[in-house]
């Protein structure tokens, strides 16, 4: 026989004269009265100006949750103990917070959540408070809590705030493995970024191998972020040899290096007078399918010139027009430049009325490369001549512009005139 719902319903009643209660129904009537007191709290937590002055506002809060989930009749919740260590932690009272602590420990039942001790750990952290950082970290499974990565990165992350920290984290890899706490690809990128931060490239490197050796695929992030750090290392030794293997090796394993990684590295070889490197590394980014921008070419064009090859500049330079990039200021100037070096000065000064149709307005940069041009083969009126279009045009003369005008007069030896101009340096406070 089935026995209809309704009938159990009749028979509860006429025993109980009451309507039976469901679970839910008591869940829901706990979690309202917890937020209520917790509502409570809140409100009460601000002090008064005289606690301020008296500098009672730790005892005050922690009373206040006391007394408002005692009111109410229910057990305080993980989230008004986080409010409480929040609120310490942002009037500066990081070490009444061990109190709460002992309090959840020793007091409390309920598991708590992870979240609320890895945010203490950088609180502590913060505070420059690294033992309790780590002391935390160890006593995580008194709290109720299971131990994860979670809680491992916010003391990584920590502990990789200072060279001295630091010091200790091999100490707590180890701590983690007795902790079964497994290091993720998070870790990784955290332990590699305080590497290369501190300029340890080649352990970063160690480490970048250990994540992949240890079953994780190559992570993206971490190469750029090492091959980036290559480009700026300051020992020349060690950037040279590693730069370029470094890219080939991370590409072999399946690295497709980005727009921003081949800028890294074209400027580090333009920078270390490798122009015709530079040049590969552009055309390896067009056979993968990179479009450079202008700033590539921009660097390759001045690495070309520097090694002195005007005829791959020129070539350079038609292609970044064939390919429809608009070139700025930087770029016309580094062109200007070449062409200044070659004593090709009327295509110099041609390329003015090229940027100012293109709409690019030529800089006190542009005029300078110019005027040492002009000077230099000691055409001393077109000289003037350019500096007057330059008062004409708006763009102001500085120091250096009226040293290359000197030099260029002292060069003529016109001596009278080069007196006349000096006396113009010293009105206007320019030496």
């Amino acid at each position: 026989m089935v026995i209809r719902p309704s009938s159990l319903r009749s028979k509860f009643l006429r025993k109980h004269r009451k309507w039976p209660t469901s679970a839910y129904s008591y869940k829901w009537q706990q979690t309202f009265i917890q937020n209520q007191a917790l509502q409570t709290l809140k409100q009460s937590a601000a002090a008064t100006p005289q606690e301020k002055e008296n500098n009672d506002r730790p005892h005050h809060l922690f009373s206040a949750h006391v007394h408002s989930f005692t009111s109410y009749n229910c057990d305080p919740t993980p989230e008004a103990y986080h409010f409480v260590i929040k609120t310490l932690a942002k009037t500066s009272q990081v070490h009444h917070i061990p109190r709460v602590l002992d309090r959840i420990e020793f007091a409390e039942k309920f598991e708590t959540p992870e979240y609320i001790l890895a945010q203490l750990i950088k609180i502590y952290g913060f505070a420059g408070r690294i033992g309790d950082a780590i002391d935390l970290f160890c006593r995580i499974p008194k709290f109720r809590c299971v131990p994860s990565v979670y809680s491992l990165n916010s003391l990584l992350y920590v502990l990789c705030r200072s060279s001295e920290s630091l010091k200790l984290v091999p100490e707590m890899l180890l701590k983690c493995q007795v902790m079964n706490i497994r290091l993720e690809v998070s870790s990784f990128r955290v332990l590699i970024t305080a590497l290369c931060r501190i300029g340890k490239i080649g352990y970063a490197i160690q480490m970048l191998n250990y994540m992949i050796n240890d079953g994780y695929g190559l992570d993206a992030r971490c190469c750029s972020l090492i091959l980036s750090s290559l480009c700026e290392e300051k020992d020349l030794a060690l950037s040279n040899f590693e730069v370029l293997s470094f890219l080939e090796a991370i590409k072999k394993m399946g690295f497709t290096p980005s727009m921003m990684d081949y800028s890294d590295v074209i400027r580090f070889l333009v920078k270390e007078g490798r122009g015709l490197d530079a040049l590969d590394a552009l055309c390896q980014m067009k056979v993968e399918g990179i479009k450079p921008d202008i700033v590539c070419y921009t660097m390759v064009l001045h690495g070309i010139i520097a090694k002195g090859d005007y005829g791959k500049a020129d070539e350079l330079f038609d292609e970044l027009l064939v390919l429809g990039l608009v070139p700025d200021v930087y770029t016309y100037n580094v062109y200007i430049n070449g062409l200044c070096k070659q004593n090709n000065v009327e295509a110099g000064l041609n390329m003015i009325s090229s940027m100012e149709e293109l709409g690019c307005k030529p800089n006190l940069i542009t005029y300078n490369l110019l005027l040492k041009a002009v000077n230099k083969i000691g055409e001393i009126s077109q000289a003037k001549e350019l500096m007057t279009k330059m008062n004409l045009k708006g763009v102001g003369v500085n120091s250096q512009t009226y040293r290359i005008m000197l030099d260029g007069l002292f060069h003529k030896g016109d001596v009278d005139e080069a007196c006349v101009l000096m006396e113009e340096i010293l009105d206007k406070q320019l030496c």
